[in-house]
């Protein structure tokens, strides 16, 4: 017997429940099918390629353990609206917890025992601010400046990877941080103030 879904699919996880051959079916007729708009609306909104694959795994799962509680009148429109929410809680989580563990963090990211605490705050509130003002940038603008400062990829392979001149990739990285350094400027005199 054929894998239920096919080879650019998001498998089921074996700690999901099984699966009936009827919601086999309808998970392959009515939410299968969504996938790959799934992804590119994803891809919009979440930076990294493995949060994508997360959410969309997780999505189908909640899918399917939704579909035996009730019946659903619209599989896409579910989807998207689960698929939304668990990259928003995804984020939250990264938000607190962190997406690295601490004794995997770079020594320049862990509270050295000789830090006084005001540095410490300090440096959280500036990172707080960096946060603001990357979030606040226009989606490829964002995009291309986290490409580069957090995944450290040169121009030509954000360029390659985002299907765009390396002009704009350079253009739109000098928007981004003149952007970022104006926003925390003007952070930082309204609260001199």
């Amino acid at each position: 017997m054929s894998p239920p879904f096919g080879s650019t699919s998001t498998p089921l996880p074996s700690s999901s429940p099984p699966a009936r051959t009827d919601d086999l079916t309808w998970f392959k007729t009515e939410v299968q099918p969504h996938e790959t708009a799934l992804r590119q609306f994803l891809r919009r909104r979440v930076i990294r390629e493995a949060d994508v694959d997360d959410v969309v795994q997780e999505s189908f799962i909640k899918m399917l353990r939704a579909r035996s509680l009730a019946p659903m009148r619209s599989a896409k429109a579910f989807l998207f609206t689960v698929a939304r929410n668990t990259a928003s809680n995804i984020f939250r989580k990264e938000k607190i917890f962190g997406p690295v563990p601490v004794d995997e963090l770079p020594e320049w990211r862990v509270l050295d025992g000789e830090q006084d605490v005001l540095h410490a705050v300090n440096q959280s509130l500036q990172y707080e601010l960096l946060g603001e003002a990357i979030a606040s940038l226009p989606e490829r603008c964002r995009r291309i400046f986290l490409l580069r400062v957090s995944d450290g990829l040169a121009y030509p392979e954000i360029a390659s990877k985002l299907g765009v001149a390396e002009s704009t990739v350079r253009t739109q990285m000098a928007r981004a941080l003149a952007k970022c350094a104006r926003l925390l400027q003007e952070k930082l005199e309204k609260e001199c103030r």
